[in-house]
């Protein structure tokens, strides 16, 4: 875990044939927003004409992100590779004709990326999986779907054929593409992690790919947590990321404009790592291989803003505990460092409470800018606050970042006070 530790920000991909017309993907035939047809028609427009994962290898090295995970295959089954245990794929079904992972895994690799696949465990075009909740009779018959029986989860001997199959496509992505560094899951609500068989799945993982990291979407075998779509409230314990998307889709919509800005972003992102997590930022590639340009706009613009705070981010851990700054922090590994994240225009000076430590200097990252500071009150072994004084001047318009350059290593008061005892 030590990689995925210091590496703070990733990027997601859902690039798959609901690109084509910009539908949700596999959800929307799924809850019939989009008829069953209508959706894998799609796999006539999936052409991949431009796709060069070299560009995106170097975008994400601009946006400064330290590895990227890919969409192997959606909840709608159809695989980006040349799979031998299944028909629906890329290869076989769209124009595009060529595998479309192995590119992608070497052009990360040569970019110094780590290589994440996503891979959802449920297959809901797959004549042996069944839907564990099915639409109504006139839904299925609307849309020619294979509709589960109500006893198909009992059916042990198609489950058994499902889970080999599962297993046959797991180990093409483990043996056919180098070395996996992550594997994401997906899909696991449908099944009891005992029907999923989890922990043969995890054993055999690691068996095949001992180094292979995976997410906590498998049963209780995970390697992390992942939260998705909000910051936690309160940071999980242990390894941990954020998914988010840049707007509200996580695959390529056109006519979602509803993108959050750099700010937003940024504060998100600096309270996952403030957190001690990472934050893995989702985009949507286009049906033939390109970026939105909106999506790259954005991850340019992040990139910008983190390169002169990068020491405040990637050397850094979990940063103060909840009331001793009234913002985001980092702490760097050698605990000599504290990074301040200040989101707004001060009106009056910044207080950090319980740091014990004489101080060396405290200055804006951004600009390098010396600032003054003094310390307040503090009784026996219960430091004074410490006030920074940050003139508006000297703020980023982002978010400002403020090094706290400390005369040894952090030693940081914890506790409810107290008077002179006898």
């Amino acid at each position: 875990m030590e990689w995925f530790n210091k590496a703070k920000l990733g990027i997601f991909m859902h690039w798959g044939i609901y690109a084509v017309k910009g539908v949700g993907e596999s959800w929307s035939f799924y809850k019939g927003e989009v008829p069953y047809d209508e959706y894998m028609d799609q796999l006539n427009g999936f052409t991949a004409a431009n796709y060069d994962p070299e560009k995106w290898a170097e975008l994400f090295k601009k946006c400064g992100a330290k590895y990227a995970v890919l969409t192997s295959k959606h909840h709608d089954g159809v695989a980006l590779w040349d799979t031998k245990a299944s028909h629906l794929n890329v290869v076989e079904k769209t124009p595009a004709k060529r595998d479309l992972i192995a590119p992608y895994c070497e052009a990360m690799r040569n970019a110094g990326i780590k290589v994440g696949l996503y891979f959802s465990h449920l297959d809901w075009n797959h004549k042996d999986y069944a839907a564990i909740h099915p639409h109504s009779d006139e839904w299925w018959a609307t849309n020619k779907y294979t509709s589960p029986a109500e006893n198909e989860p009992d059916d042990l001997e198609k489950w058994e054929r499902f889970l080999k199959f599962h297993k046959e496509q797991l180990t093409e992505l483990l043996t056919k593409f180098g070395k996996i560094d992550l594997l994401w899951f997906d899909g696991t609500w449908e099944r009891t992690e005992e029907q999923w068989k989890f922990k043969e799945m995890r054993e055999y993982i690691k068996k095949l790919s001992p180094d292979t990291i995976v997410n906590e979407r498998i049963g209780s075998y995970g390697d992390y947590k992942c939260p998705e779509q909000g910051v936690p409230t309160v940071a999980p314990d242990g390894p941990w990321e954020l998914c988010i998307t840049l707007n509200d889709s996580w695959g390529y919509v056109e006519n979602d404009n509803n993108y959050k800005s750099l700010r937003q972003i940024v504060r998100i992102f600096t309270e996952c790592i403030s957190g001690g997590g990472n934050m893995l930022l989702d985009i949507g590639p286009k049906a033939d291989g390109t970026i939105d340009e909106r999506d790259e706009k954005c991850l340019l613009q992040l990139g910008e803003w983190i390169e002169p705070v990068k020491e405040a981010i990637y050397d850094t851990k979990r940063g103060l505990p909840a009331g001793h700054f009234l913002g985001s922090s980092t702490i760097s590994e050698d605990n000599k460092n504290v990074y301040l994240f200040y989101y707004d225009l001060p009106i009056d000076e910044i207080c950090v409470k319980g740091i014990r430590n004489d101080i060396k200097k405290i200055t804006v990252l951004q600009n390098n800018t010396e600032l003054e500071y003094y310390k307040l009150g503090g009784f026996a072994e219960v430091p004074g606050m410490l006030w920074i004084k940050l003139p508006q001047q000297v703020c980023n318009k982002v978010c400002t970042v403020i090094k706290i350059e400390l005369d040894g290593e952090l030693d940081l008061y914890v506790g409810e006070g107290g008077g002179i005892k006898a």
